[in-house]
């Protein structure tokens, strides 16, 4: 009774659906999250007659044959790399990325990761950082004596003094691109590292390359749509249901051949 394993495969990616889901709702208001989506494929088909070969009986060529399919497997949890609306926050040190690209950041590790969330902190030494305490790069320092700060399109950022007429420029930020977006690993906290399917690193000045612009004071929402979100949470409940109907239908078709006499 091969319906009770590939109705199994299907309640268990229905199940893996719904967990995707369920991500995505739980993140409807992360800062700069993308919404996941789960993908599927179906497993391989045993060949009980191939098509186009002879049929032994009269010596036609069968125009289809008989494949009977086992079932459903995960094929992939994609990342939609979509813009999010930008909410203005009015914060000196909160920044958005209007276009493509990451922040670059170092983890307690050394290893780089990347973000799009811009909602930076100032450590004690005026150190530049993100929420969690690791520093965006290439590092930037704040005087303890600035009064303002201000950040332009192309990542320049400015300090102001009272006793001076300028501003000083303090450093200028860069943004990181990737060959395919979608390849790199999440890590949490916002974070995604590098991967050989992601491609390398490419640095470069904010607006060139393809690259987004920076918007001081500004935070990119979470692209998740919540609509969309609880239709396809219907679809792969109900999907699920129907997959544990076709366990009992079989259940109860094997109870009926064990009472055959």
């Amino acid at each position: 009774m091969r319906a009770l394993k590939i109705a199994a495969t299907g309640m268990s990616a229905q199940q893996m659906r719904v967990e995707t889901i369920s991500n995505n709702l739980a993140n409807m208001s992360t800062t700069g999250y993308n919404a996941r989506r789960a993908e599927f494929a179906d497993l391989h088909y045993q060949q009980v007659a191939r098509a186009g070969t002879v049929n032994a009986s009269d010596g036609t060529v069968l125009p289809t044959g008989v494949q009977l399919g086992l079932g459903v497997r995960p094929a992939a949890v994609s990342v939609n790399i979509a813009q999010g609306s930008l909410s203005n926050t009015g914060g000196d040190l909160d920044i958005a990325i209007d276009g493509q690209g990451y922040l670059e950041v170092t983890l307690p590790s050394g290893q780089a990761a990347y973000t799009r969330d811009g909602g930076l902190k100032r450590t004690g030494d005026g150190l530049i950082v993100t929420s969690d305490g690791f520093p965006v790069q290439p590092e930037i320092v704040i005087p303890e004596d600035a009064k303002s700060i201000s950040i332009n399109a192309d990542g320049e950022v400015y300090a102001y003094f009272d006793l001076a007429t300028e501003a000083q420029l303090l450093g200028q930020f860069s943004l990181v691109g990737f060959t395919n977006p979608k390849g790199l690993e999440a890590i949490g906290s916002n974070l995604f590292t590098e991967t050989e399917a992601s491609g390398p690193a490419l640095v470069s000045t904010p607006g060139e390359d393809g690259l987004g612009t920076l918007r001081q004071g500004y935070l990119e929402d979470s692209s998740v749509d919540p609509v969309r979100e609880i239709t396809e949470l219907i679809e792969a409940q109900r999907g699920y249901e129907l997959n544990s109907k076709v366990i009992s239908a079989a259940d109860q078709m094997l109870g009926a051949t064990a009472q055959v006499r």
